[in-house]
C-alpha cells in the first residue's frame, strides 16, 4: 500500500469514530436509547443497517472459497436464509415490534411464565451472548488476519515479514477502534455508521469486480476459461439439479456439482426452518424493536432481503471465478479476493477498497458486540443480579459488556483458521431450535421447557457433531439433517411431559403480540380482542415475495454468467410473483395501537 492509500483508510477511521462520539450523546439517556436507539429509526437506516451486519470482511472471503470449493451452487448454504428472512417481513416483524423487546431473550418472559421461563431466559442470554456471538466475532476477526496476510501490510511498514504477533495486533487494535464507538453510542452509533460502511462496502466489491473480470479479458472469456481450470467440477452451475443424464426429463444430480444431494436438499428443505433465526431473532430484533412504527419494520426487512440477496451477490461471485482463472494454483481459495485487490488496482482505488473492507469489518463486529452486550446487560445483569439498576448504571454495564465480549471475539479468533468451516459451525450449533420458535407465536401449547430443551440440545448436539472426532459428521447436509431431527424428538419429549404455560401468561402474550392462525382461540375469545395479522393472506404475500426475491436473484446470474434461457425463465417468475404480491398488497389493513396506547391516541 501506498502513502495515498493509507490517507484514505486514515480518514475513513477518523470520519466513524467522529460520529461515534457526536451520537454518544444519543445513547447515554437510557438503556432503551443505548439498545434500540429509544425506538426512532427510520426504516430505511434499520434495513441498511441489517444489510451491513451481514456484509463483513469475512463475507467475500468466504464466497471466494465456496465458489472454489463448491461452484455457485455452494452458495445455497446462505442463499436459502432468504427463505426465512421473507417470512420475517410479513409473518414475524410487525410482531417483534409489537412485543416491544429489547432483546429476543427478553420474549421469553413475555412468551412463557414461572422459574422455567427465568431460567430459559438466562441460558438463552449466555448462550447467544457468550459462545455464539464471539465465534461469530472471531471468524470475522480471522478473515481480517487474512487480509492482514495477503496485503502484506506489516511488509510494507517496514516490519520483519515473520512477526505473526503483530499481524493479529492490527485486527486488535481495529477492534478497540470498534469498540470506542459502538461502546459509547450504542445502536444509533452502530446503524449511523452502518449506513456509510454499507454502501463504501458494496461499492468497494464493485471495483474489485470490475477490474478483476476485466483482467481475464470479460465476462464471455470468463465463463469460457473456468471450465478449463476447474475441469473435473460443474463451478457456473446455478444448482446441482441436472435434467437426465441423457437429455431425458428425470431430474437429478450432477455428478460434477461440488455440494452433495444431501446438502442441497438440507438446505432447500430444512436448514431455513431449522436454524436459531427462523423467526427473524438475533440482531434484527434490535432493528425491528428500535423502528418508529410495525410498518417501518417491515419495509426495513425487504430493504435488507434486496441489498443482501439481490444487489450484492454477484460482486462477489466474480470475483472468485476471476481468483479461479487468475490463481488456479492458489493453495488457500479464500485468498483470491484480498491477492486480486494487491495484483490490480492502483494506487489510491486500493485505499478505497481496503477501506471497504474496514467498513464491512466494523460494521459486523460493532453490531455483534453491542448485541452480545444487550444480553448480558438486559437479561442477565438487570434481570438476576440487580432489577433496581438505574438507567446510568445500565448504560455503563453495557459498556463494559461491549468490553467482555470484544475481548471473548478476539480469543476466539486465536482457535479458527477457515472462514467456511468456522461458518457452518455457527449454522450447526444453531440448528435444530428453529421451528420450536416458530411455533412459539402460533400455537399456546410451546412451553418453556419445550424451548430451554431446543436451544441447549441444539448447541450441544451441534457442537458434537462437528468437533468430536468420533460423533463428528463429515457430510454437512447429513449434519443438519441428524441434528435437526434429534433436537426435535428432545423438545416435543420435554414438552408433552411438561404442564402448559398458565392461561394468565399466554392472554397477556396474545394481549400485546395478537398474532393469527388457529393456535389462540381461547385466548382469542378470553380477551375479546382480534389477531393483529391475516396468516392466511400473509403467507401466500411469503409465497409470491420468496419467488420475487428468488427470481431476480436468479434472473441476475442467468444474464451475468451468459444463461440467457435462466435469466428470462426466472425474469418471468419474478415479474408475475411480483404482480401477485402487488394485488395481495392492496387490500389494507388498519394499523395496530401500540402497546401502551389507548385507541383514540392512534387516531
Amino acid at each position: 500500500m501506498q502513502l495515498i492509500d493509507w490517507l484514505i483508510v486514515l480518514s475513513y477511521l477518523i470520519l466513524t469514530m467522529w460520529m461515534g462520539l457526536y451520537l454518544s450523546r444519543k445513547g447515554s439517556k437510557s438503556l432503551a436509547d443505548f439498545f434500540v436507539s429509544g425506538r426512532s429509526l427510520p426504516w430505511w437506516l434499520a434495513g441498511t443497517s441489517m444489510a451491513a451486519t451481514t456484509f463483513s470482511i469475512d463475507t467475500p472471503l468466504y464466497i471466494t472459497g465456496v465458489v472454489a470449493n463448491r461452484g455457485i451452487a455452494g452458495n445455497w448454504e446462505w442463499w436459502t436464509f432468504g427463505i426465512s428472512h421473507v417470512i420475517m417481513i410479513y409473518i414475524f416483524a410487525r410482531m417483534w415490534r409489537r412485543s416491544e423487546v429489547i432483546t429476543d431473550a427478553e420474549l421469553t418472559e413475555l412468551r412463557y411464565g414461572g422459574n422455567t421461563a427465568a431460567i430459559l431466559r438466562g441460558v438463552k442470554a449466555f448462550i447467544f451472548a457468550i459462545p455464539m456471538n464471539c465465534i461469530a466475532i472471531g471468524y470475522a476477526m480471522l478473515a481480517m488476519v487474512k487480509v492482514v496476510e495477503a496485503m502484506e501490510i506489516w511488509q510494507s511498514l517496514g516490519f520483519d515479514t515473520d512477526a505473526n504477533n503483530l499481524k493479529l495486533f492490527s485486527v486488535i487494535g481495529v477492534s478497540i477502534f470498534v469498540l470506542v464507538y459502538a461502546g459509547l453510542s450504542g445502536l444509533w452509533g452502530v446503524v449511523a455508521t452502518d449506513f456509510f460502511q454499507f454502501f463504501l462496502a458494496l461499492f468497494g466489491a464493485i471495483i474489485v469486480a470490475f477490474f478483476a473480470v476485466n483482467s481475464v479479458g470479460g465476462i464471455q472469456e470468463l465463463v469460457a476459461k473456468v471450465p478449463e481450470v476447474m475441469p473435473d467440477k460443474d463451478i457456473l452451475s446455478l444448482s446441482p439439479l441436472t435434467i437426465g443424464e441423457n437429455g431425458n426429463s428425470l431430474i437429478g444430480f450432477s455428478k460434477t456439482a461440488g455440494i452433495t444431494a444431501s446438502t442441497f436438499l438440507a438446505y432447500i428443505a430444512i436448514q431455513w426452518w431449522s436454524w436459531r433465526r427462523s423467526d427473524g431473532g438475533g440482531e434484527f430484533v434490535q432493528r425491528f424493536a428500535a423502528a418508529k412504527h410495525e410498518e417501518d419494520a417491515e419495509k426495513a426487512a425487504w430493504l435488507f432481503n434486496i441489498m443482501h440477496y439481490v444487489v450484492r451477490t454477484w460482486p462477489w461471485i466474480l470475483v472468485a471465478l476471476a481468483s479461479l482463472v487468475i490463481y488456479p494454483e492458489l493453495e488457500d481459495k479464500e485468498l483470491g479476493y484480498p491477492k486480486l485487490m494487491i495484483d490490480f488496482l492502483s494506487p489510491g482505488i486500493l485505499g478505497l477498497v481496503v477501506a471497504s473492507l474496514v467498513a464491512a469489518f466494523m460494521s459486523t463486529v460493532s453490531t455483534s458486540i453491542n448485541w452480545g452486550a444487550s444480553f448480558i446487560t438486559n437479561d442477565l445483569y438487570h434481570r438476576f443480579i440487580k432489577p433496581d439498576a438505574t438507567q446510568s448504571d445500565l448504560v455503563l454495564i453495557g459498556r463494559l459488556s461491549s468490553v467482555l465480549v470484544t475481548i471473548l471475539g478476539a480469543t476466539a479468533a486465536f482457535f479458527a483458521t477457515d472462514v467456511a468451516t468456522v461458518f457452518r459451525l455457527v449454522i450447526a450449533i444453531g440448528t435444530g431450535s428453529g421451528l420450536v420458535l416458530v411455533l412459539r407465536w402460533f400455537w399456546c401449547r410451546i412451553n418453556a421447557a419445550a424451548e430451554l430443551t431446543a436451544i441447549v440440545a441444539s448447541f450441544f448436539v451441534g457442537m458434537a457433531t462437528s468437533l468430536v472426532p468420533a460423533l463428528k459428521i463429515e457430510d454437512f447436509g447429513l449434519r443438519i439433517i441428524f441434528i435437526t431431527v434429534t433436537v426435535t424428538v428432545l423438545w416435543v419429549v420435554a414438552m408433552l411431559i411438561t404442564p402448559k404455560e398458565s392461561e394468565s401468561t399466554l392472554e397477556e402474550f396474545y394481549r400485546r403480540v395478537r398474532p393469527g392462525g388457529p393456535g389462540w382461540e381461547k385466548e382469542r375469545a378470553a380477551t375479546g380482542l382480534p389477531p393483529a395479522q391475516d396468516l392466511g393472506k400473509d403467507l401466500q404475500k411469503v409465497l409470491a415475495s420468496i419467488l420475487l426475491l428468488f427470481g431476480a436473484l436468479l434472473t441476475t446470474g442467468g444474464f451475468l454468467l451468459l444463461k440467457p434461457t435462466i435469466g428470462w425463465i426466472f425474469l418471468v417468475v419474478a415479474v408475475v410473483s411480483g404482480m401477485w404480491l402487488r394485488q395481495l398488497n392492496k387490500s389494507k389493513i388498519l394499523p395496530m395501537p401500540r402497546p401502551g396506547l389507548d385507541d383514540e391516541d392512534v387516531l
